[in-house]
């Protein structure tokens, strides 16, 4: 099993030592019970991490290591971007931490058409707040390097603007739909350097969403033959991409 990690401003240099503390400190010490001579992992959660050997423990939220090896992984490509229509309140957090489990890149809330959800003035702040510590609880427990950037809450305005971009530098959109006139295996990633991923709430893409997408260069695919629930769609999608692309080859602390 792969040692734990934990999140910290800075990764250490090789032949370093430092102190875990804080909430990360705590969990360590206190909910995992990391011990003197066990091996952890410290990461900033931007590619950089330090596999490193406790050499002490101090109460209930500090342990001193000693940095043995420093690494930086890049990002995998192509970059996944994910635009998700707001879920219900009940499956929300759990779109970002199957998402993140599975490798998106960056999350992007969107208040579609059709989202039964409403994140209006604060509710939206504390909406994001919400899935960015999801996200990287999620990162943490999957080991990976680099924590998804949440973006703030979109407009459909800013996601075809998003997807607009995305496409003029070469990248691949894809709306997934079970009525899509693709399929998604048929479609080809591997040389592309960014894909964007849009998912619709439970009721679906509106048409008019579709459409539009479609008109800006975007694909419209059907994953598979099973209707997947929304907070699901990403992380299949995600797995499907890891096979059909390189993203799979590296990116772990």
């Amino acid at each position: 099993m792969s040692p734990p990690l934990f999140w910290v401003d800075e990764a250490p240099a090789a032949g370093t030592e430092t102190e875990l503390t804080g909430a990360e400190g705590r969990h360590a010490v206190t909910v995992t019970r990391i011990a003197v001579g066990e091996t952890v992992i410290l990461g900033d959660g931007a590619g950089a991490s330090a596999t490193c050997e406790v050499v002490a423990t101090r109460g209930k939220d500090t342990l001193r290591v000693r940095a043995v090896e420093y690494r930086f992984v890049d990002r995998p490509r192509p970059l996944v971007t994910v635009v998700q229509a707001l879920p219900k309140s009940e499956r929300s957090e759990l779109f970002v931490e199957l998402a993140t489990e599975a490798g998106a890149d960056v999350i992007v809330p969107w208040q579609s058409s059709r989202s039964v959800a409403r994140w209006v003035g604060s509710k939206a702040d504390k909406g994001v707040a919400k899935w960015r510590s999801a996200a990287a609880t999620a990162a943490k427990q999957s080991r990976r390097a680099w924590i998804p950037e949440i973006a703030d809450l979109a407009s459909t305005t800013s996601v075809r603007a998003r997807c607009a971009e995305a496409i003029e530098g070469g990248g691949i959109v894809v709306a997934l739909h079970e009525s899509g006139s693709e399929s998604f295996h048929g479609i080809a990633f591997r040389d592309a350097p960014q894909v964007v991923l849009v998912v619709g709430p439970e009721g679906g893409l509106a048409e008019d969403e579709l459409v539009d997408l479609a008109a800006i260069g975007a694909h419209t695919a059907v994953l598979g033959p099973q209707v997947l629930r929304t907070s699901t769609t990403a992380a299949v999608a995600l797995g499907a991409l890891g096979a059909l692309s390189d993203r799979w080859d590296r990116g772990r602390p």
